[in-house]
């Protein structure tokens, strides 16, 4: 029996993995046996998640053949089985009719950050050569954007982490701002674990004390939505203790003045007020960031989700810059990645700006080169689309797109305000969902398609230390079962474009290196070959002679000056504030057992018998105050929606605060869909919210 190394199909660590055939357990479906390889990433190491990923493959609820309405245009009749040229004769229907009565833009796709390379990459050029639109964008909005634009913006470049994950193993001072790795990310915490076993000092910033904050050497607990002026007061202290590095300031940065005057306003005892974090607290962080060396800053979706995301990670990118950190040997700043491919999800044309190679589809240079690439004139290329929220919160209405398809995204579960979600969903003329399972969104369909797994298809992924990985084909697709990619080629050949498109991964893996040559995210010298040789290729690697870049930043920066720019950020409110009606904050996150929205992981009974179902973790003294114990169901009402949930009592969570996990439908229904005016991320992380006890026998 060959066994294959392949990577894990969660989050972006991208473990190393290998499969094995074996028996299988169910008749006519094929048997595997899952084991954690020694990769560089994960170096034997596997979460729950990952252990279990191959118990998905043989799943009874398995997705197997194509599925239609029985009655066509009427979504409450029953989904029944049809064939394949049944399902693309009524989407190319759909697609034509709706693009003849209203124009190209009506018809749209929305992506997902779990796509190799390959599809996302087929996926934007299907959009902009095939269907001709510009109503494309996806889940990885919901994601990485905040900390994304303030990257490009401060550094001239957006890759997550500028450095290998094994080099925070080497800092002394590492600062986790909206991050809980412990739950989810679990094979990375052996590199905390060996930075502090030697002697290192770890800081979490989380108004929760999470499996990370718990062996942290502080724990600072603000309140939700005031990470900007957490940041903007280090760096006050900064300044006034003579702590910032003058030298890496003058040499190689631009605009630190306007940012030290805009700090002056952040002193420390304003700070506390703000953000609920002791000046002590702040003293102390700054200190060991600046004397402690080397040190990093990393953030996460806690610091980023927000309608002043962009703002938030520039203030940490400030901090760092001020500090020196940036373009040190086992130092800096970096922005932890999600999705699996969220990273290389973003680099090649699924976002609604941007074509391949990170370029901006707005610079006539760029629109040149792709569309020289591609075969066509660059005046077919469409402009920039609406990002994720903003398509679909106007689907089905006047210049909206009318006709969607979805990609490995159940965004009924995972949008904000997902009630408006789901009835914008309703309003289009036609509904596509490919997917593995039937999903809350699949169910809304008109036409779903099956799609193959992570072990079914070859293509590569690029996680978030930007390392380009393989991912290899264990084993055939289901009969019955067709890559996204194949997909993408079929309908595009239904559309008249086929010429353009072709369905073998490693064909369009080549043309999206062409593509991409000289872009921010320049993949032109990767190949499948030397990924396999070297475990992965850094980008950006624009020649097969060139190594690959491991660590940015160490001899300048991609900007127009070659220096990192200081950008001036103040904190503002967060969108909806607490109030008589709604007087506690309710803040999202993950859960260790599982994963985005539990399309895959609620259908795994070992993750499921760990954690059923979703709790709202509440302090005691909260509890108290509605006379909810632990373990009570509790209804968490917004201004948009309403959730029950069992409640989770825990002193390790501010009073004022509510935490929910966002894997089971409920918390999203909750949450606000203000949009932070630079990224378009959705503001996940802060809303208001009342809570009350369900009493017993009222419930289901």
């Amino acid at each position: 029996m060959t066994a294959t190394q392949t990577h894990c199909p969660y989050c972006a660590l991208q473990c190393g993995m290998t499969l094995t055939p074996e028996i299988p357990l169910r008749p006519g479906m094929p048997g595997v046996r899952l084991e954690p390889a020694d990769f560089p990433v994960n170096r034997g190491g596997l979460c729950a998640k990952g252990f279990t990923a191959a118990d998905l493959l043989d799943h009874t609820d398995r997705l197997l053949t194509p599925l239609v309405r029985k009655e066509p245009g009427n979504r409450e009749s029953p989904l029944r089985e049809a064939s394949w040229e049944e399902a693309y004769e009524q989407i190319v229907a759909a697609m034509t009719r709706s693009q003849r009565e209203f124009g190209r833009d009506s018809v749209g796709v929305f992506g997902g950050g779990g796509l190799t390379n390959e599809k996302a990459y087929a996926l934007g050029k299907f959009v902009r050569v095939a269907l001709r639109s510009s109503a494309i964008d996806y889940n990885g909005r919901f994601c990485m954007s905040s900390a994304a634009t303030a990257a490009n913006r401060a550094l001239g470049v957006d890759r997550g982490l500028p450095f290998p994950l094994a080099d925070v193993a080497e800092a002394q001072t590492v600062l986790l701002v909206g991050a809980n790795p412990a739950d989810a990310m679990p094979p990375s915490m052996q590199y905390l674990d060996a930075g502090r076993a030697n002697g290192a000092k770890h800081i979490v910033v989380d108004p929760r004390r999470t499996n990370t904050a718990n062996g942290a050497h502080l724990h600072l607990q603000p309140l939700p939505g005031t990470d900007l002026a957490l940041a903007n007061g280090m760096l006050h202290i900064a300044i006034r203790e003579n702590l910032i590095d003058e030298a890496f300031i003058h040499h190689r940065t631009e605009g630190f003045a306007a940012v030290k005057a805009a700090t002056n306003s952040y002193w420390p005892e304003r700070v506390e007020r703000i953000t609920g974090v002791p000046e002590a607290q702040l003293r102390e962080t700054v200190r060991l960031l600046a004397g402690n060396r080397p040190s990093m800053i990393l953030t996460a979706r806690g610091a980023e989700q927000h309608s002043n995301g962009t703002d938030t990670a520039q203030a940490w990118l400030n901090l760092a810059l001020a500090l020196g950190l940036v373009g040190r040997p086992f130092s800096g700043y970096g922005t932890i990645t999600g999705q699996g491919n969220g990273q290389g999800g973003r680099e090649h044309g699924q976002k609604a700006d941007q074509l391949p190679g990170y370029r901006r589809l707005d610079d006539p240079a760029a629109r040149a080169h792709v569309a020289k690439v591609w075969g066509i004139d660059p005046a077919e290329l469409p402009v920039p689309g609406l990002s994720a929220y903003e398509m679909i919160d106007r689907l089905g209405a006047d210049g909206g797109v009318r006709v969607l398809w979805v990609l490995a995204s159940n965004i009924v579960v995972s949008a904000p305000d997902s009630n408006r979600v789901r009835d914008r969903l309703g309003r289009t003329d036609f509904l596509v969902v490919s997917d593995i399972f039937r999903s809350e969104t699949a169910e809304l369909a008109d036409v779903v398609l099956p799609t193959a797994q992570w072990a079914e298809e070859e293509g590569t992924m690029t996680n978030l230390e930007g390392r380009v990985l393989r991912r290899r084909m264990a084993l055939p697709p289901p009969p019955g079962v067709r890559t996204d990619l194949q997909v993408i080629v079929d309908l595009a050949g239904e559309l008249g474009r086929g010429e353009f498109f072709t369905g073998e991964p490693r064909e369009v893996f080549e043309e999206l290196r062409r593509a991409s040559a000289g872009g921010i995210a320049d993949y032109a010298g990767i190949s499948y070959e030397r990924i396999e040789a070297e475990q992965g290729v850094f980008w950006p690697c624009p020649s097969e002679d060139h190594p690959g870049t491991r660590r940015l930043f160490a001899d300048g920066f991609p900007t127009a000056s070659g220096r990192a720019r200081f950008i001036r950020v103040d904190h503002r409110d967060a969108a909806e504030l607490p109030d008589g009606s709604f007087p506690y904050v309710l803040t999202t996150g993950r859960n260790m057992q599982q994963y985005q929205s539990g399309t895959q992981t609620r259908r795994v009974k070992a993750l499921n018998v760990a954690l059923p179902e979703a709790r709202a973790e509440i302090h005691p003294d909260l509890a108290r105050r509605h006379g909810i114990a632990d373990g009570d169901l509790v209804e968490l009402r917004s201004r948009r929606g309403v959730a029950t949930l069992r409640a989770r009592l825990s002193d390790g969570i501010r009073p004022d605060t509510v935490f929910a996990p966002f894997h089971w439908p409920g918390a999203n229904a909750l949450t606000n869909p203000a949009l932070d005016p630079h990224s378009k991320m959705p503001a996940f992380k802060v809303c208001a919210v009342a809570i009350t006890r369900v009493p017993e026998g009222t419930f289901g």
